[in-house]
């Protein structure tokens, strides 16, 4: 018998595995826009379910047929803009933040999060050199069933020029955004989101280590040993115990196939299962999604969107309460 080659399981791409520092996603990069408008949305995750819908792509083989689809239910109760955020490019630090302007008027959950001011410090007309500009907006989750109602804060960039950006600030500062301003129906996302935090986890579980026989010695779900004399240290590719899940992660290239106006369309009798009812817009985006229900997920324009896409490769006949 030839010799059972087993190596340690778990993927060193993500390295290290260092744990989320928020409960909302950083967004490190955002896919460029022509038109002016915000450039992402947050959502709350619902839960799942399954569509039954026509199959309208080309190649397949079950093109015409009803088929089921597995789909995600994401809540998206409109978000205030809170603010706008001014920017210069520096040389050696990147975007740097020289200013914010606040709105007049703030809801009263904001001051749980941050100090709001009580009159607007700065005006419009008042800042002229800048280079780039962000809305600063909040979400609503006293709107949702999850009972939470301090607002989560985010700074959403703007697709179009420096003068529609500035246009499109002035116009929507203090006023709410739903996700039907930013997403269509057919649209292809990123989601960001934080992983399913499991806590101190063991090498099986964490690292998919092998059960080693009963007449090993001393542990049954240890590794053996920590790797090779030289170097004299304990090197990181060694699977150790540790705290597992809580992570930042992306999903790349989601399709939004429906944007739903209420939550009938999607709602149970007894309510979503460890979620409730949703009582806004929501989406239904194919598949699964990153991390537990009720935590916000953050939807931006796909950025690695393939080039080929068919569109509306799906034709939905029913949603499956």
């Amino acid at each position: 018998m030839g010799n059972i080659r087993h190596p340690r399981r778990g993927s060193l791409q993500f390295w290290p595995r260092s744990r989320a520092k928020y409960l909302i996603a950083r967004i490190r990069s955002w896919s460029p826009e022509n038109k002016a408008k915000p450039l992402g949305f947050i959502g709350f995750k619902a839960g799942m379910t399954h569509v039954m819908a026509k199959d309208n792509r080309v190649k397949s083989i079950t093109k015409g047929e009803e088929i089921a689809l597995p789909v995600t239910i994401v809540e998206c109760p409109p978000m205030t803009v809170a603010g706008v955020s001014f920017y210069k490019v520096s040389s050696y630090s990147g975007l740097r933040k020289i200013t914010s302007i606040m709105a007049e008027k703030q809801a009263k959950e904001l001051n749980k999060r941050i100090p709001v001011p009580k009159k607007p410090v700065k005006k419009f007309d008042e800042i002229t050199d800048f280079e780039d500009l962000r809305l600063l907006v909040h979400t609503n989750p006293k709107r949702t069933s999850i009972g939470a109602k301090k607002p989560k804060l985010l700074e959403l960039a703007i697709g179009g020029s420096k003068e529609e950006k500035l246009a499109y600030a002035k116009e929507v500062l203090g006023k709410e955004i739903t996700i039907k301003d930013v997403f269509d129906h057919d649209a292809m996302v990123d989601v960001h989101g934080i992983t399913i935090g499991k806590g101190f986890q063991g090498t099986v579980k964490r690292y998919g280590v092998p059960i080693r026989q009963h007449k090993a010695e001393k542990t049954k779900r240890g590794i053996g040993n920590l790797g090779s004399w030289t170097p004299k240290r304990v090197e990181f590719t060694v699977a150790q115990p540790g705290k597992m899940g809580y992570h930042l992660r992306t999903e790349y290239n989601k399709r939004i196939l429906h944007v739903g106006a209420s939550g009938e369309e999607v709602n149970q009798k007894s309510g979503i299962t460890k979620y409730g009812n949703v009582k806004n817009q929501f989406l239904l985006v194919a598949g699964s999604l990153v991390g537990p229900k009720k935590r916000e997920i953050v939807l931006t324009k796909a950025t690695r969107s393939p080039v080929k896409t068919v569109k509306n490769p799906f034709d939905i006949k029913l949603i499956v309460k």
